[in-house]
């Protein structure tokens, strides 16, 4: 198993932060199958501010190459990370159109 944690932003405005959450309370059940089936053992997301905080737990096979060429075929993924968009904003430092950007990990005890 390999972990990854991940970066992003969200729009500064609580009436939007609130809509995210609930989107995330319940994903579309075609979201949480792709995640899974992309090998995606389990993911959290926790939020300060507008700032947000994934961790991805996944099989050694995981690639994010292939699950963005799956997303990227995909009509629903695609619905809702343009529906995503309203919401959230590139963090400090990432590239055009970059969403989740990958941490390094400085720290382990």
């Amino acid at each position: 198993m390999t972990r990854y944690t991940l970066a992003l932003d969200l729009v500064g405005d609580l009436t939007l932060i609130a809509e995210y959450e609930a989107y995330h309370k319940k994903i579309w059940p075609e979201i949480h199958d792709s995640i899974a089936s992309a090998g995606v053992t389990d993911m959290e997301i926790y939020r300060f501010g507008n700032r947000l905080f994934m961790i991805m737990e996944v099989y050694d096979t995981f690639s994010f190459d292939a699950k963005g060429a799956s997303d990227a075929a995909n009509p629903k993924v695609q619905e809702w990370e343009q529906l995503m968009w309203k919401y959230q904003q590139a963090i400090p430092g990432a590239k055009p159109g970059e969403k989740w950007v990958l941490m390094d990990r400085i720290f382990k005890l």
